[in-house]
């Protein structure tokens, strides 16, 4: 079994509204030093595979169809064995 630790981040060349607010909202409270802010989504899957190509297989199908917006977002993913 595998544990996937997945990073979905909106492509650079995307604007960020959520971004904006939160960088507002943190130079309003005196965080001058913030330049950017990015938002993105984390998620952890558990896959019961025992091949770890083919659990990072599955994953990135998963990444493809449902959990990222492949035309706007980008995806990383860490692939970690997960005992339980």
């Amino acid at each position: 079994m595998f544990l996937a630790k997945i990073n979905v981040t909106l492509k650079p060349t995307v604007n960020d509204p959520q971004g904006t607010t939160v960088l507002g909202g943190l130079k309003s409270l005196g965080f001058n030093s913030v330049k950017d802010v990015r938002v993105g989504k984390f998620l952890e899957v558990k896959v019961d595979e025992t091949d770890p190509s083919k659990a990072r297989s599955v994953v990135n199908d998963m990444c493809e169809k449902l959990l990222a917006n492949p035309v706007i977002e980008q995806y990383s993913v860490e692939l970690v064995e997960d005992p339980g």
